[in-house]
Parts: structure tokens; C-alpha cells; sequence
């Protein structure tokens, strides 16, 4: 049985659990890509930046973030933008804000996998139910129980079952994969914001704040 034949014999219910294969796969691609370019080595990144401060050279640190790509160097970025201004006060909010809008472009399409992973085997079900039904419903006209009467019923159940649970598991593991690989950026965010901070304001005597909120990718 081929697979077009398989959506065919499967019903109306294959159409939305086609559109949930297709979304979920669109969303998986470009959340990989994004996390992937998302990644950088962030103990190097700091100590370069670290350096170049030192030496004076706070231009160029600046100009190394903005060519670095991920959430570290951008936050960063926005301690370096305030740093001849020395306040304390005002960097640790824009700090605390560019940290809360890096979590929530990293945690974006998260709900759209877990929508997803949830609806597909409920859609599957339901398409179980329509297809015992049409089952049920032809041996009632019949007045007989017959394999030919109930096969058509009972192939839609099993095709439209297979299908919700073959695009939720995958979908399910790549928002759960997705989840870990956030929480290792949020924990190199709060290192760069950690380290920012420590150097801007070493000698300062200022409180420091502990850097973006608390709260993982739901």
C-alpha cells in the first residue's frame, strides 16, 4: 500500500494530520537552524571581550559582539553600549530586558511542537471513532456481521491512528531536544550577563544583579 493510497483510504482526517506533518516539519527546520547559529563558544567570546576592555580597546569588543552571532554577544553587547555611563542601575535593567527578549525568540515555535505533538494522536483518535462507527453503521444496514461490511471502518481507525502517533513522537522528541539545548543557552546567558557585570562594575561597589529572570522554556 502506498502512502497516497494509505491517505486516501484514511479519510478526511488525514487532511488535518497532513497539515500538522507539515507544520511541525517547517518548525523543527528552522528552530534547528536557529539554535545552531544560536550556539557559539561563549567562555572564549567573554575572554576576548574581557581583554579588549581591559586594554582600552572597547570599540572593537563592541564591534566583535555585534559580529558574533547568538543571545550571549547580544547581551553583552547591550552592557558594553552602557559602560562609559558607569550606571549601575540602568545597565542591569537594559541587561535584564535584552535577556527576557533572547528567551523568548529562543522559546518561539516551542508551543507550536507541543500543540502539535498533543493534537495529532487526539485527531488520530477521533478519526478511530468516525471509522468504528462506519463500521458499526454497516452492519446495521446489512442486518449481518461480515468481514467486507466492517473492513473499510476498521482500516480508517488503524490508518488514522498510525498516522497521530507516527507525527507525534517525532514532533515530541524535537520539542523535548529543543528544551534541553535552550536551557544550555540560558545557562551561557547568565554567565555573559554574570561576567558583563563583574567587569563593568568590579570596582564600583555596586550591588549586581543575578542576571536574566528565572524560568526555562515552558
Amino acid at each position: 500500500m502506498t502512502l497516497l493510497q494509505m491517505f486516501r483510504d484514511g479519510g478526511l482526517f488525514m487532511y488535518p494530520l497532513l497539515l500538522c506533518s507539515i507544520l511541525g516539519l517547517a518548525v523543527i527546520l528552522v528552530k534547528f537552524v536557529t539554535l545552531r547559529l544560536a550556539k557559539i563558544q561563549t567562555g572564549r567570546l567573554l575572554d576576548r571581550v574581557h581583554a579588549m576592555v581591559r586594554s582600552g580597546r572597547v570599540d572593537q569588543a563592541m564591534e566583535l559582539c555585534a559580529n558574533t552571532r547568538g543571545p550571549v554577544a547580544s547581551i553583552v553587547l547591550t552592557g558594553l553600549h552602557l559602560y562609559a555611563e558607569r550606571s549601575s542601575t540602568r545597565a542591569e535593567q537594559a541587561i535584564t530586558h535584552a535577556g527576557r527578549i533572547e528567551m523568548a525568540f529562543l522559546e518561539k515555535g516551542l508551543v507550536v511542537l507541543a500543540t502539535i505533538s498533543n493534537v495529532a494522536p487526539l485527531i488520530g483518535f477521533l478519526g478511530t471513532v468516525a471509522g468504528m462507527i462506519m463500521a458499526f453503521g454497516a452492519i446495521e444496514s446489512a442486518g449481518e456481521v461480515e468481514a467486507t461490511l466492517v473492513a473499510g471502518g476498521i482500516k480508517v481507525a488503524l490508518i488514522t491512528t498510525a498516522t497521530g502517533l507516527a507525527i507525534a513522537i517525532p514532533v515530541n522528541i524535537a520539542h523535548n531536544w529543543f528544551v534541553s539545548q535552550i536551557d544550555d543557552l540560558i545557562v551561557d546567558m547568565r554567565q555573559g550577563v554574570q561576567s558583563i557585570q563583574d567587569m563593568l562594575w568590579a570596582g564600583d561597589n555596586q550591588p549586581v544583579s543575578s542576571g536574566p529572570p528565572a524560568g526555562g522554556p515552558r
